[in-house]
């Protein structure tokens, strides 16, 4: 079934709750999400709980549910690089 955001990428540099919710209904209406995460950190909603699941949260999977992640560390120029390009892709259509 097709759903109205089929082949949209969306760069998700969001953490904590409403920017994650605002991508994740993205995601549930068909965009590609790529979450962007702190290679040591992640988001720091990983840790909260209980209730704990195998991954985390319960919080974080609710919230990020149908996404995909990358970890970057804006600190490190090819990192900040690879995010850039990244975000030139974000909302161009692929298929």
């Amino acid at each position: 079934m097709d759903r109205p955001l089929d082949g949209l990428i969306v760069a998700d540099l969001s953490r904590v709750l409403a920017g994650p919710l605002a991508t994740q209904t993205l995601a549930d209406l068909g965009a590609t999400v790529i979450k962007v995460e702190h290679p040591q950190r992640g988001d720091e909603t990983r840790s909260w709980g209980p209730p704990w699941t195998v991954a985390g949260s319960s919080y974080f999977d609710a919230a990020n549910r149908s996404k995909r992640s990358i970890a970057l560390n804006l600190n490190v120029p090819e990192d900040l690089a690879t995010c850039h390009r990244l975000v030139e892709r974000a909302g161009l259509l692929h298929g």
